[in-house]
């Protein structure tokens, strides 16, 4: 394909082009099928990568160790406890510390801001495990999947269901856009994501041949779908108080049966997790100890039926988290 990424920083997939996407998609394959057969990869040997995590995470930090540990490399895990960046140190300086011990940093957190100031003061490259605007390590592991499950990316109908104006809204529809995909937002026009991003999106779909909608029907949204997806209704770092609000604007937007049935027969349903479709979490019960009657709520933001469904591919989607930040690792890092 005649790509190269090395040196590169990831900070949202709009910032790649679509042959770059589709390079780090295809070597994702590849390193899946090595490690599925066992084969060892240590092709990063001798080299070190620094995780640096404001927001906490069970998939991204455990994808970027074993990720890393597979590609030979040492790792070192900073949580919010673990550095004076921003807090005795600037972002700036810390940026500049880390540079000269590590050959690439991870940063998943809230400002994006934060992470572009990271990477502009590296010297290495810096991969955006997460900000409260773009989520694109995730988009790699997601466009990943639904390749897997139709053999093809462009010309898919993908639905995003719920709060669209979230860092998975907001990269799911410049992603689709970028790569042919076509992209429909449904959820309470409130709840849309900025102008910005939508104008970013359509740009991205006229030049790539995809659509870019957005509508508050789910009738309209989901008929022909081939993809549904849908995250978790309140983000981390949102205070509880909203709780009550989003469940009165959102449970309408719920993925259950109904909706998958008003898809394609061969849709499938995604989730980046961790989701509230049971009362096995402790905030799951809460919730629905406090809204649950009134709300008629059968899970959250998708409901149990579906998520245990043969449609769901949320823990495929989540293995594939490995494969893609390895891909994204070594192509910047090589």
């Amino acid at each position: 394909m005649g790509v190269n990424l090395r040196g590169r920083n990831l900070m949202a997939i709009k910032d790649f082009t679509e042959d770059e996407v589709l390079y780090l998609i295809q070597l994702s394959e590849q390193f899946k099928r090595l490690k599925l057969a066992g084969t060892p990869h240590k092709y990063l040997e001798g080299k070190n990568i620094a995780l640096l995590f404001e927001k906490t995470s069970t998939r991204t930090r455990c994808s970027f160790e074993v990720a890393g540990y597979d590609l030979g490399m040492g790792v070192t895990y900073l949580d919010p406890g673990s550095s004076q960046m921003g807090k005795k140190e600037s972002i700036a300086d810390t940026a500049k510390v880390l540079g000269r011990f590590y050959d690439g940093i991870e940063y998943r957190g809230f400002d994006q801001d934060l992470v572009e100031e990271l990477g502009a003061n590296a010297g290495v490259p810096v991969w955006n495990g997460l900000t409260d605007k773009w989520h694109p390590t995730q988009m790699i592991a997601d466009m990943l999947t639904i390749k897997e499950n139709f053999g093809k990316l462009r010309g898919i109908n993908f639905v995003y269901m719920g709060d669209c104006r979230n860092n998975m809204g907001n990269s799911l529809a410049v992603t689709c856009a970028k790569l042919g995909v076509n992209f429909v937002g449904c959820g309470p026009k409130d709840l849309w994501p900025e102008e910005d991003v939508q104008e970013l999106a359509r740009e991205f779909a006229e030049v790539h041949g995809s659509k870019v909608h957005f509508t508050e029907d789910v009738k309209e949204a989901t008929t022909d779908a081939d993809v549904i997806y849908t995250d978790i209704w309140v983000s981390m770092g949102e205070p509880e108080e909203v709780w009550e609000q989003r469940i009165e604007q959102l449970h309408p937007y719920q993925v259950n049966k109904e909706v998958m049935n008003n898809a394609k027969d061969t849709a499938i349903f995604m989730h980046c997790l961790p989701s509230f479709h049971d009362l096995n979490t402790t905030i799951g019960k809460e919730i629905n100890d406090k809204f649950g009657d009134k709300y008629e709520l059968n899970g959250q933001e998708v409901s149990e039926e579906v998520f245990l469904s043969h449609q769901s591919k949320v823990f495929d989607e989540a293995e594939n988290r490995m494969h893609t930040i390895k891909a994204i690792m070594y192509a910047t890092l090589k």
